[in-house]
This record gives C-alpha cells, structure tokens and sequence, in this order.
C-alpha cells in the first residue's frame, strides 16, 4: 500500500486547459460566420492561412496594425457590461487601416485573464467576430492566456491585430492640397480613448455606473459603453468612388492632433465649429469639468469619428455615397495653406 502523494497538475496552478478548449468550441461558430474570400484555415491551427490571389489581389501591399480598447474596459468589467467591447477593439484597429486605403483582410485577438470564466471570454470574442463581420474581414486567429497571479478576479485585458492589403501604388494620403474639402463623419459616442479622464469627470460628478444616464435613456455606465463606429465600409465605397485624397481617424488627440497626421508640410485644415453640435455625451463631460474648447477638440472625437478629406468638385458627389452607406456627413472645412488646424466660430 502506498501513501505516495498525487502529483501537481496545471489545474492546481490555477490554469484550466479544459476551459480553454471549451472557450474554443464556444467561437468557433463566430469565427466561422466571418469567412471571407482567401482565408484558408480556421481556428485550432499553430498558424492561420490567407491566401491574397484568393482575396482578389494581383500586386498587392500589406497593412498592420494593432491596438486596444484602454480603460473603457474598466467600465466594462465593473458593470459587467462586455458585449460591446469586441467591437471596440476591431473598431479601433480597422478603422486606421482604412485610413491607409487598405481593405481589411484579417484579424486577430489576445485575450488575457487571471482565471478564465468561459461566458465572460466567449461574449468578448464574440463581439469580436460581430466587428469583423461588419467590416468585411475574418477572425481567423488568437491567444486566450490565463495566467493566474497576474490579474485580480474577473479582470482581464485586449489588444487586437488587424491586416488589409491594397494593390500598389494606391496607399493614401496621396494628393491632398489647397482647397481639398473636409467631410467629417459623426462619432456614435465617445468611441475608445479619452476614458482615463471619462472616468475622473464620472466620479467628480459624483453619480455611479447604475445611475441614470443624465443624458440618453438606460444607465450612465451603459451609455459610455456605446461601442466605436465601424466606419470600413462606407470609407472604402468612398476611395472605389475616386477622388478621396486622405482620410484621419480621430481618436486620442481628437481633430487637433489626429488631422494634421494626413496633411503635407504646409497645408492646415480650417474647420467651421459651427458645422455641427455637440452631441449630449460630451456636452455633459464638458460642462461637468468646465473643459474648455480646446481640451475637448483635443482629447475627444467631440462628434466626428473620422474625417475624409475629397476633392472640391467632387465633395458633393462623395458626401451623397458616403450618406448611402449609412454616415451622417458633415462639411467641416477646407484644407488651406498654414500648419496644423485652425478654428473658427464656436462649437455650441
């Protein structure tokens, strides 16, 4: 008779293989449904395969980028509130590729926790799925670590890979000058960056996550938790249509710091604040810590989630495709000889 001890598993560590693997069946249908021409492996590889000829590409160049979803994932996991940030962390990649001319093709996730709780995961990466559904690329890869001791229970964190291509010699910005007319595309919200100070204004004005949202109907936590705006399609049935010199995500820095990024030495952008209203969300945040002007346009969206600068001739003709594809289209401005961005009038 032995009175020999049973051996250490991972599981006594704290890492539940089995979870996992039941996480992975949980996906796999919400991957699937984001198939698209050239993917060519699902999930459960080492690897994933996209094949370009198979994507319709004959010179093509690739585009990469990467991001998170920041410390609106605080808000998410104390309201319990995640569907939505899956496609925050699309958003926030897609959103820039597209700037770039590119189409994206594929995306991938990581998906980090102290103690892997499978419903949790399973309706992040879901949502996931459901922003690359919108955006016309596949989830054909990811990484979900458990790793105990490095989270507090039922936290846990994203960061997010996206690839596009265009064919060669197509990349924007590419032509933009004097006189190029600045179309501005409205946010649905605060969008993914600026919630650091989001959540100080929350706290000073002293409501919680449950209260009810001064603003909008339901509560404050879920009204800030209003997912990014996928703007991928509507932008590359813009650049199909012609005439679409450059196009500037506003995010962290908002329209003072994120515009010039598209701009050639020498040229600003001059934008009307009188061409659109503040919506309620940021009128809020900016009477409740008495922000002035010039904080607000360079911390938040303030409104406008994406900017696409056009051809004069043709700002009509594009803001007529971009409203059909479903954007609320803004006419902000022109782009004129100077630096940086100027404004006029007021933002009411």
């Amino acid at each position: 008779m032995s009175d020999q001890k049973p051996g250490m598993t991972y599981a006594d560590a704290g890492v539940d293989i089995d979870a996992g693997n039941a996480l992975v069946e949980r996906i796999k249908p919400a991957a699937k449904r984001t198939n698209r021409p050239g993917v060519m492996s699902g999930l459960g590889g080492f690897g994933a395969l996209f094949d370009l000829k198979g994507a319709g590409y004959d010179d093509p160049v690739l585009v990469a980028a990467t991001d998170g979803v920041g410390t609106k994932l605080r808000i998410a996991i104390d309201t319990g509130h995640v569907e939505g940030v899956g496609i925050d962390l699309v958003a926030m990649c897609v959103n820039d590729l597209v700037c770039q001319g590119a189409e994206p093709l594929f995306f991938l996730d990581y998906f980090a926790t102290g103690k892997l709780e499978t419903e949790t995961a399973a309706k992040v990466i879901e949502s996931i799925a459901e922003g690359c559904a919108q955006s016309g690329c596949a989830l054909i890869g990811g990484e979900t670590a458990e790793m105990p001791g490095m989270y507090p229970a039922g936290d846990f964190d994203l960061a997010g890979f996206a690839v596009g291509a265009m064919e060669r010699g197509t990349a924007l910005p590419d032509g933009v000058r004097a006189g190029d007319v600045l179309l501005g595309l409205a946010s649905d919200g605060v969008h993914s960056n600026g919630y650091s100070l989001v959540r100080k204004l929350v706290a000073h004005s002293g409501l919680g996550w449950d209260a009810a949202c001064p603003w909008a109907e339901g509560s404050l936590g879920a009204a800030l938790l209003t997912p990014t705006r996928l703007y991928v399609k509507p932008a590359l049935a813009a650049i199909k249509a012609g005439d679409v010199h450059a196009l500037a995500h506003i995010t962290g820095g908002g329209l003072t710091e994120n515009l010039p990024r598209v701009l050639p030495d020498g040229l600003r952008a001059q934008i009307d604040l009188g061409a659109w209203t503040l919506p309620p969300v940021f009128a809020w945040m900016r009477d409740t810590g008495a922000m002035d002007t010039g904080e607000m346009l360079k911390t938040f969206n303030s409104g406008i989630g994406m900017v696409v600068v056009v051809e004069a001739a043709r700002a009509d003709a594009l803001s007529t495709v971009l409203s059909e594809a479903g954007e609320t289209v803004l006419r902000l401005g022109r782009v004129t000889a100077g630096e940086g961005v100027r404004y006029d009038g007021t933002l009411a």
